[in-house]
C-alpha cells in the first residue's frame, strides 16, 4: 500500500491492541515505511516485524499503561502517534449482559483508551504535537441491537475523544477517532454472517470493510496534513 500522506520520518508510534488484526496491520505497515513502532497487548504475537518492539501490557491496568509509556519515554525520548486500537465487544441483548461483561468491556474500551490518552499527552505535549487516533464502531451511529455494551464504550470513547481535543489542542496535540464497519477480525468471526450482512446493507457503500480501508484513515489523522483538524468522528463505509 502506498502512503497517501505524511509523518515525521523515523515518527514514534505507539499502537495498543497491536498482536492481531487492524492493530497488527498497522504495526507492520508503519514499520515498512520507516517508523519506530511500539506495539502492546495482553499476550505475546505469533510473529515479528524489524522496527516493531511489542510489549506485553493490559491497558485496562493504569500501572501497565504507564510501563509502556515509561518504556517509550526511556527508549526514544518521544511520542509522535498513538492509535487507541485495544478494545473488547460483547454482542448479546442487553437483558442477557451482566454487569461483569458490562464492567470488562469498558475497562478495556474506555478506562484503558482514558489512560493511554492521558499519559501519552504527558509526554507528547512537551515537544508540542502529537497524533492521537482512537478507534470507534458503526456500532454506535447504526445503534445497532445486540452490543448495547460495546456502542455504550465506544460513544464514551468518542466523547472523550471531543473533549481531549479542546483539552489537548493548546499543546499542539490532536484527537481523532475513526469507526471502521464490519472487517474479518477475530472481533467479527464469531457474529453470525447474516447479522454482519444486516449492518453492511445500512451502510451507504455495502461491503465489508478492509485494513487498507482503516489505515488510510488512520493516517490521514496521523499525518502533518491534518495539523488542523481534531475531535471528528470518521464513520468508514457511510454509516
Amino acid at each position: 500500500m502506498t502512503a497517501r500522506w505524511t509523518i515525521p520520518p523515523e515518527a514514534v508510534v505507539l499502537i495498543t491492541g497491536a498482536r492481531q488484526g487492524i492493530g497488527r496491520h498497522l504495526a507492520v505497515e508503519y514499520a515498512k515505511r520507516g517508523a519506530r513502532v511500539v506495539g502492546c497487548s495482553r499476550t505475546e504475537p505469533d510473529w515479528s516485524e524489524p522496527g516493531v518492539e511489542h510489549l506485553t501490557a493490559d491497558v485496562g491496568k493504569e500501572a501497565d499503561v504507564q510501563r509502556v509509556m515509561s518504556h517509550v519515554r526511556s527508549r526514544f525520548g518521544q511520542l509522535d502517534i498513538v492509535v487507541n486500537n485495544a478494545g473488547i465487544a460483547a454482542m448479546n441483548h442487553a437483558l442477557l449482559t451482566p454487569n461483569a461483561t458490562l464492567e470488562r468491556v469498558l475497562q478495556t474500551n474506555v478506562v484503558g483508551t482514558f489512560a493511554t490518552c492521558r499519559e501519552a499527552a504527558k509526554l507528547m505535549m512537551k515537544r508540542k504535537r502529537g497524533r492521537i487516533i482512537n478507534l470507534t464502531t458503526v456500532a454506535v451511529p447504526l445503534a445497532l441491537e445486540g452490543e448495547a455494551a460495546y456502542a455504550a464504550s465506544k460513544s464514551a470513547v468518542e466523547t472523550l475523544t471531543r473533549v481531549l481535543a479542546f483539552e489537548l489542542g493548546a499543546y499542539g496535540i490532536t484527537v481523532n477517532a475513526v469507526g471502521p464497519s464490519p472487517i474479518d477480525t477475530n472481533l467479527t468471526r464469531g457474529v453470525p454472517k447474516d447479522k454482519l450482512k444486516k449492518i453492511v446493507d445500512r451502510l451507504a457503500i455495502k461491503r465489508d470493510g478492509t485494513f487498507d480501508d482503516v489505515q488510510a484513515a488512520v493516517d490521514f489523522f496521523a499525518s502533518d496534513q491534518a495539523s488542523f483538524i481534531t475531535g471528528q468522528v470518521l464513520y468508514l463505509g457511510g454509516a
